[in-house]
This record gives C-alpha cells, structure tokens and sequence, in this order.
C-alpha cells in the first residue's frame, strides 16, 4: 500500500492550489473590470473608453469640464454610473448570501429565492411601498431612506428561519424537505405580496409589476444608498464567518468539536443572508438564481474553502449582474427588458441540471 504524502508532495499541492486561486482571483478581476467598462460605455448612446476618463478626470477637477460633451458626462455620472455600482454589489451581496446559505445547509441547492428569502424580503418591501404614508409618516428624514431595507431584511430572516427550522433535524439537512419548505414560504409570500397588490393605487401597481420582475432601471445614487450601506455591512459580516462556514461543512458535532459556537455562528449567517438579500431586493426587487448559479461555479473551479470561495463569488456574482443588466438595457431597445427574466432564463436550466446531477450520482 502507498504510504502518505511526503513533505515535497504536500508543498508542491499546496503551491499548485495557490498558482490556481491566483489565476482565478487574476481572471475574476479582469472579467470584473471589463463588465463595468461594459456598462459604463454600450447602450443607446455609445461612450468610449477616452470619454470615461475624461468625464472622470473632469468629475475630479483635473481638468475643465468644458472639455466633455454634455451629453455623454450626464449619461455616465447620472445614469450609467449609480446603476452600474448598484448591479455590482447587488450581484456581490447575492452571490455571497447563496454561498453562506449553501454553506450553512450544506447543500449547493441552498439559493436566496428558491428557499423563500428573496420573496420574505419582497413581501417586507411591498408593505413599505403600498403603505408608505402610513409608515413613514412623522418618520426623521435621514431614517425614512432605511424602512424599506430594513423591512426587506426582516421578511428575509423570517423566511430563513422558517425553512432552516423545518429542514435541519439533528444536524442534518433534508434537501427535499428544503425544497418544499421553500415552495410553502414562497406561496405564502407570493400571496401577501398578491394582496398589497391588490390593494394598492394604479400607479403603485405598476411600479410593482416591474419592480418584481426585478430591475436597475431608475436606480439613482440617492436611491440606492441605503441598499449599498446595508449589502456592505453584510458582506462584512459574512466575511467574518468563513472559519465557521469551514467547519459547519463537516457537521454542526465537528463543528463543535472545534470550538464554534455554531448556534451563534447559525444566527449571523442567517442575519447576513437575510441583510444581503433584502438590501438588494430593496432597491432591484427580485433577482433569482444568482445565489444558486454563482458559488456553485466557483465551488468547481477552486474548491469548497470559504475563505477562497466567497471573495471570488462576490467578483463573479458582481460581473455576471452587471453582463446581464448591459444585455437587459440593450436587447430590445428602445425597451427595458426586466433583468429578474434573464436570470431566470439562465438559472432556470441550472437547476434542472444541478437535480439530475444530483439523481445521477444518488445524492436525492
């Protein structure tokens, strides 16, 4: 029988391992800086890459403003730009909840909107845009901006618990009792959302048509402050918990074994989850599948480790939403396409292949 590993193979896996999450971390950021080019230059009005840093530099006072054409300065820093930082931390924040959700139920079928997350939250958004007078009234000024994220962030973790209580047992995680406890949070958010709805004033329910299909159209720097304050301090605290994610992957009795406090570390996890997602669907509505899609691919590239693993599906989760957001604003121009149907067209056929993957191999 072989024996074990010599120091010299040992060192040499692990420098091949580090070659290999360099090239990705390389390529992530190339992929990365390319996509915001992407969408701060293509649409109606094209703008080349000598305008953007002449609007940049002028945006700085390196130079005089006078220089730029008018049009192109005013497309960029009031259109393209808000809407491009908001695709990239919204595909950040939901790429990085669906890792934490995947790591947390062990299972890489975990995603923010097929367990009930995304529609919790939509349903704590709705509330504050059909009831908005109500709610916010005598509210101070530099709260008001943070009831609806806030509202979203409180569906979102009662939908979380709700699933995670009627899933785990033991320890342990029954995907199929996953997937229905989703179905069930789902339906029932789905009709609270059906009954705002039905309430609501002609103009409140277009708004809301739109807005769960889910879309960055409209998406000022004023509007999407609170979501970017709120998804950054969830990544935050998602990054602090890759040491327990790591652990939790062998069972919540190893987990213990090596000194996490996993019930602490479950109640984070599920508050980061719930914090990333509704500060996203707060100001986007309901983007599905990049939380399944994203950590999942990257979990095949380099590996399961969280401390690799939810940094690179941040990049991708980031460039991925802002590819798909260029194609939504230019496919059927002059129209919008809702960027909700894009990734439901993507993520839809994803997770048909991820369950026949999984029937093949007798895993469920």
């Amino acid at each position: 029988m072989p024996g074990p590993p010599s120091d010299g193979s040992l060192s040499g896996a692990v420098a091949r391992r580090r070659t290999r999450e360099r090239r990705a971390f390389t390529a992530l950021g190339v992929a990365a800086s390319g996509a915001l080019l992407l969408a701060l230059g293509y649409g109606a009005i094209e703008i080349g890459f000598a305008t953007m840093l002449g609007v940049a530099a002028a945006t700085l006072g390196v130079f005089d403003s006078a220089d730029v054409p008018t049009r192109d300065a005013l497309v960029l820093t009031v259109i393209r730009a808000p809407r491009a930082v908001m695709g990239f931390v919204a595909g950040a924040a939901l790429a990085a909840a669906g890792a934490a959700l995947q790591g947390l139920f062990r299972n890489p079928l975990a995603d923010p909107a097929l367990i009930g997350v995304s529609n919790g939250a939509a349903l704590g958004a709705v509330a504050v845009i059909v009831l908005g007078d109500a709610l916010l009234a005598g509210m101070p000024g530099p709260v008001a901006p943070f009831v609806l994220p806030v509202f979203a962030f409180a569906g979102g973790v009662v939908a979380t618990v709700i699933v995670y209580r009627i899933a785990s047992r033991d320890g342990q995680t029954d995907i199929s009792t996953m997937l229905l406890a989703g179905i069930a949070v789902n339906a029932v958010a789905a009709a609270g959302i059906g009954l705002f709805m039905f309430a609501s004033t002609d103009q409140q329910l277009r708004e809301l048509s739109f807005w769960l299909l889910g879309s960055l159209g409209g998406v000022t720097w004023n509007t999407l402050a609170p979501g970017v304050v709120m998804a950054g301090a969830a990544l935050v605290l998602l990054s602090c918990l890759v040491r327990p994610l790591n652990a939790l992957l062998l069972g919540e009795a190893d987990a213990r074994h090596l000194g996490v406090d996993v019930e602490f570390a479950k109640r984070l996890l599920i508050s980061g989850a719930a914090l990333a997602t509704g500060a996203v669907v707060s100001v986007t509505g309901v983007i599905g599948f990049v939380g399944l899609v994203v950590p999942h691919l990257v979990r095949l590239a380099i590996g399961p480790d969280h401390r690799i693993l939810l940094p690179a599906s941040m990049l991708l989760g980031g460039t991925l939403l802002l590819v798909a957001d260029t194609a939504a604003r230019t496919v059927v121009v002059p129209a919008e396409l809702p960027i909700g149907i894009l990734t439901s067209c993507v993520g839809g056929p994803f997770f048909l292949w991820l369950l026949l993957r999984r029937r093949a191999w007798g895993l469920g």
